[in-house]
């Protein structure tokens, strides 16, 4: 019975295509001794494999063990076919058969083999091109599926013979390697700027001088342009910052390897894993000695990468520097740079030199950025690397479209129970990146077959992300920001059921007109029940408080203090004149241009303010970044507040942080305890719930929570309470991560609507 051949059909689903998963099949059916085939198609790879019982079974164990490093198996269902007698194993040609398709990969740093390839095969000695089934291009160059050569960027690009033996040769690590090349038949680097010549091979060297010399480089890279400069060098970090017009938003630094790294910062070994994955994220730091003042600008952490890109190694091979600042090569406010021409035009007045090379960039990527708390990745941006690796989903999310939020967007598809992200799109609030926006959306659809049914987008009247989607003309649905940001988390855990969720954030529209941001609910995708939410106090000027959160602070201290003489002359408001002041505080009693915010993001602004860190903010964020920056970690002490009609109020707060400061208490210790103060507040809150509803679930959420110190703690914390604890890792907990949870609402909406005979707006 041992020796009967038997035959099964074999599906396997996920990130299997464009990650060397077909002569991975091809040599463990060869081991196995299995005859058949294996064959890309839309919807994954399809396996025909014959071979005694045994051999079928040591077959699909190798399978699931030893699949290449970046693929993904998220289904294998084998079913028992009639045999065909086949007499060995071959890899047939890609196949289309519906509108199902398949993952995509992601982009994949340079593999150790490619790199050892750079200095020993001699068609490509230095060839900055250099990749594998393993590793290089894959989502930056794809046009449509399935994933070959014809069907990317690299369709100009004809395959020397040499190539052309690789890529035929099943046994060869390019086999069927779609960006294969070499110095003979492979897109070049040049350099443009004057009468500047240079061979592909004097590049790297020629790049290293000019960084050496305090030079600003603008070089092409996988998904687009970067700007690089020296990290030691001071007065190359300012002039990059001069030039970009990027006052005083940290800088991400390139470290030539994990040694440097080592050297350089607190590095654990969770952080160490995240560094050198194949998807080659920032990852965010603490600095133990840091590079020139100007790169991360007082903060107390710095975004670190790794080389990704043959290139790079190959410019630190010629540096006497062992980092790098590597930022997004760009005008201040637009998207990565990935055409050409422009980045000759535009990134030419900020760049000494801008080097190129003649490769389309047809989906432009950002770098990932995440940081490690509580021993797990949390993702920041999510985009190279990562983007458009789906989502799963308990939910069925076909044909939905998730317009995203205003800030830090992305949109989402719904196919099947996948949910699949758009790369960061960025701020949508010029129209260049609504240019972007509208573009990958078409791309996206494209790509992945997509056939929009159903529309969710954010309740504010005026987010262009929501104006879009209006105007599709297709049954939408309106959701309210904090909602969507719950619901994103509990769609990333598979949740479906009642939870506790904390939302906290800086801005989102609320079902009574105004600002929310600070908000507890209970809730689940059907709807919610706003339980508590911070104090809201006007914001002097509006938009204007982001940019000037010594307005917030005084709104706050106007609203709990009965005299201006108590707190006009603190140390925060030294350099506003005081008829600016009254000004203000007229607007405020006049209810001009002063709408209600019960926003965290504005309480931190306030805080951070009061205390004199950060008057004034030149980037989103900066505030709380610079608040948590100085935490002085050791500090167990916390402010008051209470509750009034589910009103959480800080006026004891405020009168004992004002306390402080007159009796100079340091500001590390008074950021301590603010910190703690809300720490303890979620912990309390949380208990109060429960004793209410017997729900045990709580949900994080919101950019507040991109907070090393909050987030880490209250988790601790409210698990030593007994609690089950979700907050984000594969998407961010920020607005980029709120297409998740509009879709995730969507769906569940169609679900019950479709049950209930009602549809759509």
């Amino acid at each position: 019975m041992g020796d009967i051949v038997i035959a099964y059909r074999i599906e396997i689903k996920g990130l299997v295509q464009g990650v060397g998963f077909r002569p991975f099949i091809y040599r463990i059916a060869l081991h196995n001794n299995i005859l058949g085939w294996v064959e890309n198609n839309n919807e994954g790879v399809s396996v025909h494999a014959e071979g005694t019982e045994l051999q079928i079974d040591g077959f699909i164990q190798d399978i699931n063990c030893k699949a290449p490093l970046a693929a993904s198996i998220s289904s294998l269902i084998k079913a028992k076919v009639k045999s065909e007698h086949f007499t060995d194993f071959s890899i047939k040609k890609s196949a289309s058969y519906s509108q199902t398709i398949t993952e995509v990969s992601p982009d994949i740093a340079v593999c150790d083999d490619c790199l050892h390839d750079l200095l020993t095969q001699h068609h490509r000695l230095g060839y900055s091109f250099v990749n594998c089934t393993n590793c290089g291009p894959r989502f930056t160059i794809i046009q449509a599926l399935p994933y070959d050569r014809h069907q990317t960027t690299m369709q100009p690009f004809e395959m020397c013979a040499v190539c052309k033996g690789e890529y035929e040769n099943i046994l060869d690590r390019r086999f069927h390697a779609q960006p294969i090349a070499c110095n003979h038949c492979g897109p070049v680097y040049s350099i443009a700027k004057g009468d500047l010549l240079y061979n592909t091979e004097e590049i790297p060297a020629f790049i290293a001088s000019e960084i050496q010399a305090g030079k600003i480089i603008a070089l092409k890279g996988m998904g687009g342009y970067h700007f690089m400069c020296d990290a030691e060098n001071e007065q190359a970090v300012i002039t990059l910052r001069n030039r970009k017009q990027r006052e005083k938003k940290p800088f991400a630094v390139m470290c030539k390897n994990l040694q440097t790294v080592e050297k350089r910062f607190e590095v654990s070994e969770q952080e160490k894993k995240s560094l050198v994955s194949w998807r080659r994220p920032i990852v965010l730091l603490r600095n133990k000695k840091p590079f020139a003042a100007s790169v991360s600008m007082q903060l107390n952490t710095t975004g670190i990468l790794l080389p990704s890109m043959p290139m790079h190694y190959q410019i630190f091979d010629f540096l006497t520097t062992d980092a790098i600042v590597f930022t997004s090569g760009n005008v201040t406010d637009e998207p990565v740079c990935i055409d050409d021409s422009i980045a000759l035009n535009e990134l030419s007045n900020i760049a000494d030199i801008v080097v190129t090379y003649n490769r389309e960039i047809h989906n432009r990527v950002d770098d990932s950025v995440m940081m490690i708390v509580n021993k797990k990745e949390r993702m920041l941006r999510r985009s190279k690397g990562f983007v458009p690796t789906p989502i799963p989903s308990i939910l069925n999310t076909e044909g939905i479209f998730a317009a995203g939020a205003e800030l830090t967007n992305t949109f989402a598809l719904g196919k099947g129970s996948q949910v699949i992200f758009s790369q960061h799109i960025g701020d949508l609030k010029n129209a260049e990146t609504m240019e972007f926006y509208e573009e990958s959306v078409d791309r996206f659809s494209t790509l992945f077959r997509f056939q929009n049914q159903f529309v969710a987008c954010d309740l504010h009247p005026d987010y262009l992300s929501s104006n879009y989607a209006r105007s599709l003309g297709l049954p939408t649905l309106e959701i309210q920001h904090h909602h969507a940001h719950i619901a994103s988390c509990m769609a990333e855990h598979g949740l479906s059921e009642k939870v506790i969720g904390f939302a906290f954030d800086g801005t989102g529209y609320g079902d009574d007109g105004t600002i929310w941001g600070g908000e507890v609910f209970v809730c689940d995708f059907a709807g919610y029940e706003r339980k508590f939410h911070f104090d809201p106090v006007p914001l002097p000027g509006g938009d204007q408080v982001t940019k000037y959160p010594w307005r917030t602070a005084l709104s706050y201290l106007y609203k709990y203090f009965n005299e201006l003489v108590l707190y006009t002359e603190l140390p925060f408001l030294a350099s506003i004149e005081k008829k600016e002041i009254v000004l203000l505080t007229q607007m405020i009693d006049a209810k001009m241009n002063c709408p209600l915010s019960s926003g965290a993001g504005r309480l931190f602004d306030a805080v951070a303010a009061l205390t004199g860190i950060c008057t004034t903010s030149s980037y989103h964020a900066e505030s709380p970044m610079q608040l948590e920056s100085i935490i002085a970690s050791d500090c167990k002490g916390k402010y008051l507040y209470h509750i009034e009609n589910k009103i959480i109020v800080f006026y004891k707060m405020f009168h004992q942080i004002v306390n402080d400061i007159q009796n100079n208490t340091p500001v590390s210790i008074i950021s301590a305890k603010f910190h703690n103060t809300l720490i303890a507040l979620i912990l309390d809150l949380s208990k109060n719930i429960r004793k209410e509803t017997n729900i045990n679930k709580v949900v994080l959420s919101g950019g507040t929570f991109q907070n090393r110190y909050l987030l880490g703690l209250t988790e601790q914390l409210l698990m030593i309470e007994g609690f089950e604890v979700y907050s984000h890792e594969k998407v961010p907990s920020n607005d980029g991560g709120i297409a998740l949870g509009q879709m995730a609402i969507a769906s569940a909406f169609r679900q019950s609507a479709t049950s209930t005979g009602f549809y759509g707006r």
